[in-house]
Protein backbone atom coordinates (compact mmCIF):
# COMPACT_ATOMS: atom_id res chain seq x y z
CA UNK A 1 0.00 0.00 0.00
CA UNK A 2 1.36 3.42 -0.91
CA UNK A 3 1.86 5.85 1.94
CA UNK A 4 -0.85 8.18 0.63
CA UNK A 5 -3.36 5.31 0.65
CA UNK A 6 -2.91 4.68 4.35
CA UNK A 7 -5.38 6.96 6.17
CA UNK A 8 -3.17 7.18 9.25
CA UNK A 9 -0.15 8.20 7.19
CA UNK A 10 -2.29 10.55 5.08
CA UNK A 11 -3.09 12.67 8.13
CA UNK A 12 0.54 12.65 9.23
CA UNK A 13 1.53 13.93 5.78
CA UNK A 14 -0.85 16.85 6.23
CA UNK A 15 -0.54 19.44 9.03
CA UNK A 16 -3.83 18.14 10.45
CA UNK A 17 -2.59 16.01 13.31
CA UNK A 18 -1.31 16.79 16.78
CA UNK A 19 1.47 14.28 16.20
CA UNK A 20 -0.65 11.28 17.15
CA UNK A 21 -2.80 9.12 14.86
CA UNK A 22 -6.31 10.42 14.26
CA UNK A 23 -9.56 8.63 13.50
CA UNK A 24 -10.49 9.05 9.84
CA UNK A 25 -13.54 11.38 9.75
CA UNK A 26 -15.77 9.52 7.31
CA UNK A 27 -19.20 10.92 6.55
CA UNK A 28 -20.78 8.05 8.45
CA UNK A 29 -18.73 8.80 11.56
CA UNK A 30 -19.43 12.52 11.35
CA UNK A 31 -23.19 11.91 11.08
CA UNK A 32 -23.02 9.58 14.06
CA UNK A 33 -21.14 12.25 16.03
CA UNK A 34 -23.72 14.91 15.11
CA UNK A 35 -26.40 12.77 16.74
CA UNK A 36 -24.85 13.82 20.05
CA UNK A 37 -26.30 17.35 19.77
CA UNK A 38 -29.64 18.91 18.86
CA UNK A 39 -27.90 21.87 17.24
CA UNK A 40 -28.04 22.48 13.50
CA UNK A 41 -24.89 21.06 11.85
CA UNK A 42 -24.50 24.25 9.81
CA UNK A 43 -24.76 26.55 12.83
CA UNK A 44 -21.66 28.70 13.16
CA UNK A 45 -19.89 28.45 16.50
CA UNK A 46 -17.30 31.10 15.64
CA UNK A 47 -14.06 31.93 13.88
CA UNK A 48 -10.95 30.39 15.42
CA UNK A 49 -7.99 32.78 15.82
CA UNK A 50 -5.53 33.56 14.49
CA UNK A 51 -6.33 31.94 11.12
CA UNK A 52 -10.03 32.78 11.62
CA UNK A 53 -11.32 29.68 9.86
CA UNK A 54 -15.04 29.20 10.53
CA UNK A 55 -16.06 26.49 12.98
CA UNK A 56 -19.52 25.15 12.29
CA UNK A 57 -21.11 22.48 14.47
CA UNK A 58 -20.27 20.02 11.68
CA UNK A 59 -16.61 21.10 11.67
CA UNK A 60 -16.46 20.66 15.44
CA UNK A 61 -18.01 17.21 15.07
CA UNK A 62 -15.42 16.33 12.44
CA UNK A 63 -12.60 17.15 14.84
CA UNK A 64 -14.38 15.27 17.63
CA UNK A 65 -14.33 12.19 15.39
CA UNK A 66 -10.62 12.70 14.67
CA UNK A 67 -9.91 12.96 18.40
CA UNK A 68 -11.72 9.70 19.19
CA UNK A 69 -14.74 11.17 20.99
CA UNK A 70 -18.11 9.56 21.59
CA UNK A 71 -21.19 11.48 20.31
CA UNK A 72 -22.30 12.34 23.84
CA UNK A 73 -19.11 14.34 24.35
CA UNK A 74 -20.02 16.83 21.62
CA UNK A 75 -22.11 19.23 23.78
CA UNK A 76 -19.16 19.66 26.16
CA UNK A 77 -16.76 20.36 23.29
CA UNK A 78 -19.13 22.94 21.82
CA UNK A 79 -19.55 24.66 25.19
CA UNK A 80 -15.81 24.65 25.80
CA UNK A 81 -15.09 26.13 22.38
CA UNK A 82 -17.68 28.87 22.88
CA UNK A 83 -16.06 29.77 26.21
CA UNK A 84 -12.62 29.86 24.57
CA UNK A 85 -13.94 32.24 21.90
CA UNK A 86 -15.11 34.83 24.46
CA UNK A 87 -13.08 38.02 23.94
CA UNK A 88 -11.95 38.08 27.56
CA UNK A 89 -10.31 34.66 27.18
CA UNK A 90 -8.10 35.98 24.36
CA UNK A 91 -7.37 32.72 22.55
CA UNK A 92 -5.67 34.74 19.82
CA UNK A 93 -2.92 35.75 22.23
CA UNK A 94 -2.70 32.29 23.76
CA UNK A 95 -2.24 30.72 20.32
CA UNK A 96 0.77 32.93 19.53
CA UNK A 97 2.46 33.46 22.91
CA UNK A 98 6.03 32.48 23.80
CA UNK A 99 4.54 31.05 26.99
CA UNK A 100 3.25 27.49 27.30
CA UNK A 101 -0.22 28.00 28.80
CA UNK A 102 -3.11 25.90 27.52
CA UNK A 103 -6.89 26.12 27.99
CA UNK A 104 -7.76 23.99 31.01
CA UNK A 105 -11.38 22.83 30.87
CA UNK A 106 -13.01 22.11 34.25
CA UNK A 107 -16.43 20.50 33.90
CA UNK A 108 -19.09 20.61 36.62
CA UNK A 109 -22.60 19.23 36.82
CA UNK A 110 -24.50 15.96 36.39
CA UNK A 111 -23.75 15.56 32.67
CA UNK A 112 -20.01 15.28 33.34
CA UNK A 113 -20.69 12.29 35.57
CA UNK A 114 -23.15 10.81 33.07
CA UNK A 115 -20.63 10.74 30.22
CA UNK A 116 -17.65 9.75 32.36
CA UNK A 117 -15.49 12.86 32.56
CA UNK A 118 -13.09 11.93 35.34
CA UNK A 119 -12.11 14.11 38.28
CA UNK A 120 -10.77 11.49 40.67
CA UNK A 121 -7.54 9.55 41.03
CA UNK A 122 -5.21 10.27 38.10
CA UNK A 123 -7.54 12.83 36.50
CA UNK A 124 -4.79 14.81 34.73
CA UNK A 125 -3.20 11.68 33.28
CA UNK A 126 -3.92 8.87 30.83
CA UNK A 127 -6.62 6.23 31.01
CA UNK A 128 -9.84 8.25 30.71
CA UNK A 129 -11.36 8.48 27.26
CA UNK A 130 -13.69 11.42 27.90
CA UNK A 131 -10.94 13.59 29.43
CA UNK A 132 -8.39 12.70 26.78
CA UNK A 133 -10.55 13.01 23.69
CA UNK A 134 -12.60 16.08 24.67
CA UNK A 135 -9.43 18.03 25.38
CA UNK A 136 -7.79 16.66 22.26
CA UNK A 137 -10.73 17.74 20.08
CA UNK A 138 -10.31 21.30 21.34
CA UNK A 139 -6.60 21.20 20.54
CA UNK A 140 -7.16 19.82 17.02
CA UNK A 141 -9.62 22.65 16.36
CA UNK A 142 -7.06 25.20 17.58
CA UNK A 143 -4.45 23.63 15.30
CA UNK A 144 -6.50 23.08 12.16
CA UNK A 145 -9.04 25.90 12.16
CA UNK A 146 -7.06 28.34 14.27
CA UNK A 147 -3.70 27.71 12.67
CA UNK A 148 -1.97 27.37 16.04
CA UNK A 149 0.88 25.38 14.50
CA UNK A 150 4.24 25.32 16.33
CA UNK A 151 6.81 27.51 14.60
CA UNK A 152 4.18 29.07 12.34
CA UNK A 153 1.85 31.03 14.61
CA UNK A 154 2.47 29.26 17.91
CA UNK A 155 5.82 30.51 19.19
CA UNK A 156 5.76 28.77 22.57
CA UNK A 157 9.36 28.18 23.62
CA UNK A 158 8.78 24.76 25.18
CA UNK A 159 5.02 24.27 24.92
CA UNK A 160 3.72 21.73 27.48
CA UNK A 161 2.12 18.27 27.59
CA UNK A 162 -1.29 19.75 28.41
CA UNK A 163 -1.36 21.20 24.90
CA UNK A 164 -2.30 17.70 23.78
CA UNK A 165 -5.33 17.60 26.09
CA UNK A 166 -6.36 19.45 29.28
CA UNK A 167 -9.84 18.49 30.47
CA UNK A 168 -11.06 17.22 33.84
CA UNK A 169 -14.20 17.14 35.93
CA UNK A 170 -14.19 18.40 39.48
CA UNK A 171 -14.37 15.62 42.06
CA UNK A 172 -17.68 16.81 43.46
CA UNK A 173 -18.50 13.47 45.11
CA UNK A 174 -15.49 13.59 47.45
CA UNK A 175 -15.45 17.33 48.06
CA UNK A 176 -16.61 18.81 51.38
CA UNK A 177 -17.53 22.06 49.62
CA UNK A 178 -19.68 23.40 46.83
CA UNK A 179 -18.25 22.91 43.32
CA UNK A 180 -16.53 25.63 41.32
CA UNK A 181 -19.66 26.20 39.24
CA UNK A 182 -21.67 27.11 42.33
CA UNK A 183 -18.85 29.35 43.56
CA UNK A 184 -19.06 31.09 40.17
CA UNK A 185 -22.79 31.73 40.67
CA UNK A 186 -24.43 28.83 38.82
CA UNK A 187 -27.01 26.44 40.25
CA UNK A 188 -25.94 23.08 41.71
CA UNK A 189 -27.70 21.11 38.96
CA UNK A 190 -26.45 23.23 36.06
CA UNK A 191 -23.92 21.82 33.64
CA UNK A 192 -21.01 24.25 33.43
CA UNK A 193 -17.60 24.43 31.78
CA UNK A 194 -14.87 26.73 33.08
CA UNK A 195 -11.89 27.53 30.88
CA UNK A 196 -8.67 29.01 32.28
CA UNK A 197 -5.36 29.60 30.51
CA UNK A 198 -2.83 27.99 32.83
CA UNK A 199 0.39 26.00 33.01
CA UNK A 200 0.75 22.29 33.69
CA UNK A 201 -0.12 21.21 37.24
CA UNK A 202 2.75 21.76 39.68
CA UNK A 203 2.45 19.17 42.45
CA UNK A 204 2.79 20.19 46.10
CA UNK A 205 3.40 17.05 48.18
CA UNK A 206 2.68 17.09 51.92
CA UNK A 207 1.99 13.88 53.83
CA UNK A 208 2.91 15.45 57.16
CA UNK A 209 0.47 18.27 57.84
CA UNK A 210 -2.75 17.39 59.63
CA UNK A 211 -4.16 20.88 60.10
CA UNK A 212 -4.90 23.68 57.67
CA UNK A 213 -2.51 26.20 59.23
CA UNK A 214 0.45 24.03 58.33
CA UNK A 215 -0.97 22.50 55.17
CA UNK A 216 -1.56 25.72 53.27
CA UNK A 217 1.98 27.03 53.75
CA UNK A 218 3.56 24.93 50.99
CA UNK A 219 0.65 25.50 48.61
CA UNK A 220 0.88 29.26 49.08
CA UNK A 221 4.65 29.17 48.62
CA UNK A 222 4.27 27.26 45.35
CA UNK A 223 1.69 29.76 44.15
CA UNK A 224 4.31 32.50 44.63
CA UNK A 225 7.37 30.92 43.01
CA UNK A 226 9.66 33.44 41.31
CA UNK A 227 9.19 32.07 37.80
CA UNK A 228 5.44 32.55 37.86
CA UNK A 229 3.75 35.31 35.85
CA UNK A 230 1.31 35.64 38.74
CA UNK A 231 3.94 37.57 40.71
CA UNK A 232 4.31 40.21 38.05
CA UNK A 233 0.79 40.85 36.82
CA UNK A 234 -2.86 40.11 37.44
CA UNK A 235 -3.50 36.62 36.11
CA UNK A 236 -5.65 33.55 36.67
CA UNK A 237 -4.45 30.84 39.03
CA UNK A 238 -6.05 27.45 39.68
CA UNK A 239 -5.42 25.40 42.83
CA UNK A 240 -6.66 21.82 42.95
CA UNK A 241 -6.78 20.31 46.42
CA UNK A 242 -7.03 16.55 46.71
CA UNK A 243 -10.04 15.26 48.68
CA UNK A 244 -7.63 14.32 51.49
CA UNK A 245 -6.28 17.86 51.75
CA UNK A 246 -9.70 19.45 51.38
CA UNK A 247 -10.87 17.24 54.26
CA UNK A 248 -8.01 18.49 56.44
CA UNK A 249 -9.12 22.06 55.79
CA UNK A 250 -12.75 21.16 56.46
CA UNK A 251 -11.87 19.43 59.74
CA UNK A 252 -9.91 22.55 60.71
CA UNK A 253 -13.18 24.47 60.43
CA UNK A 254 -12.40 26.20 57.14
CA UNK A 255 -14.97 26.65 54.40
CA UNK A 256 -13.92 26.90 50.78
CA UNK A 257 -14.22 30.68 51.06
CA UNK A 258 -11.94 30.59 54.11
CA UNK A 259 -9.29 28.62 52.25
CA UNK A 260 -9.58 31.02 49.33
CA UNK A 261 -9.11 34.01 51.62
CA UNK A 262 -6.13 32.44 53.39
CA UNK A 263 -4.33 31.53 50.18
CA UNK A 264 -4.90 35.03 48.79
CA UNK A 265 -3.38 36.45 51.96
CA UNK A 266 -0.49 34.00 52.31
CA UNK A 267 0.76 33.70 48.72
CA UNK A 268 3.19 36.45 47.85
CA UNK A 269 6.73 37.80 48.20
CA UNK A 270 8.51 40.69 49.83
CA UNK A 271 9.30 43.42 47.33
CA UNK A 272 12.99 43.04 48.18
CA UNK A 273 12.87 39.35 47.28
CA UNK A 274 11.11 40.08 44.00
CA UNK A 275 13.79 42.63 43.09
CA UNK A 276 16.47 39.93 43.24
CA UNK A 277 15.50 38.23 39.98
CA UNK A 278 12.77 36.82 37.85
CA UNK A 279 10.66 39.16 35.74
CA UNK A 280 10.94 42.16 38.08
CA UNK A 281 10.67 45.70 36.72
CA UNK A 282 9.68 48.82 38.63
CA UNK A 283 7.26 49.62 35.81
CA UNK A 284 5.50 46.30 36.28
CA UNK A 285 4.98 46.97 39.97
CA UNK A 286 3.61 50.43 39.19
CA UNK A 287 1.12 49.01 36.69
CA UNK A 288 -0.39 46.48 39.11
CA UNK A 289 -4.03 46.99 40.17
CA UNK A 290 -2.76 47.36 43.76
CA UNK A 291 -0.64 50.06 45.36
CA UNK A 292 2.98 48.96 45.86
CA UNK A 293 5.42 51.00 47.97
CA UNK A 294 8.59 50.82 45.89
CA UNK A 295 10.59 52.39 48.73
CA UNK A 296 9.85 49.55 51.14
CA UNK A 297 11.65 46.27 50.50
CA UNK A 298 9.51 44.63 53.18
CA UNK A 299 6.30 45.48 51.33
CA UNK A 300 4.29 42.28 50.75
CA UNK A 301 3.24 41.87 47.12
CA UNK A 302 0.38 39.35 46.90
CA UNK A 303 0.53 36.76 44.15
CA UNK A 304 -3.24 37.01 43.61
CA UNK A 305 -3.90 40.63 42.68
CA UNK A 306 -7.68 40.21 42.49
CA UNK A 307 -9.34 37.41 44.54
CA UNK A 308 -11.70 36.59 41.65
CA UNK A 309 -8.70 35.25 39.71
CA UNK A 310 -8.02 32.38 42.14
CA UNK A 311 -10.09 29.29 41.34
CA UNK A 312 -10.11 26.50 43.95
CA UNK A 313 -11.34 23.04 43.02
CA UNK A 314 -11.22 19.57 44.56
CA UNK A 315 -9.79 16.93 42.23
CA UNK A 316 -7.70 13.81 42.30
CA UNK A 317 -8.33 10.86 44.56
CA UNK A 318 -7.57 9.06 47.80
CA UNK A 319 -4.91 8.50 48.97
CA UNK A 320 -3.69 11.91 48.00
CA UNK A 321 -1.48 14.09 50.22
CA UNK A 322 -1.07 16.60 47.41
CA UNK A 323 -2.33 19.78 45.86
CA UNK A 324 -1.76 20.95 42.29
CA UNK A 325 -1.04 24.59 41.45
CA UNK A 326 -1.61 25.85 37.91
CA UNK A 327 -0.15 29.28 37.27
CA UNK A 328 -1.57 31.71 34.76
CA UNK A 329 -0.42 33.64 31.74
CA UNK A 330 0.90 37.20 31.45
CA UNK A 331 -2.40 38.84 32.34
CA UNK A 332 -3.89 38.80 28.87
CA UNK A 333 -6.60 36.22 29.58
CA UNK A 334 -9.52 35.90 31.98
CA UNK A 335 -11.17 32.62 32.89
CA UNK A 336 -14.63 32.06 31.42
CA UNK A 337 -17.46 29.93 32.85
CA UNK A 338 -20.41 28.93 30.69
CA UNK A 339 -23.56 26.88 31.35
CA UNK A 340 -24.69 24.52 28.61
CA UNK A 341 -27.50 22.11 27.82
CA UNK A 342 -26.65 18.58 26.63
Amino acid sequence: MAVSEDPFEFFFEKPWSDGLPVVTPTEERIERMLAGTRRDPEEIVGEIPPALETASVRAVATHAVMAGCRPEYLPVILAGLEAILENSFNINGIQATLHAVAPLMIVNGPYAKEIGIHGGLGCFGPGFRANATIGRAIRLILLNLGGGIPGVTSMSTFSQPSRFTFCIAENEAESPWEPLSVTMGFGPEENVVTLAAVENPQIVFDDTSNDADRLLVATADTMAHMGSWNNWTRSDLVVALSPQQAAICDKSGLSKADVHERLCGMAGRRLGDLRRGGNYRDGRMKSLPIEVDLDDDDFFVPTVKDPVDLKIIVAGGVPGPESAVMHGWSGGSRAVSKAYSP
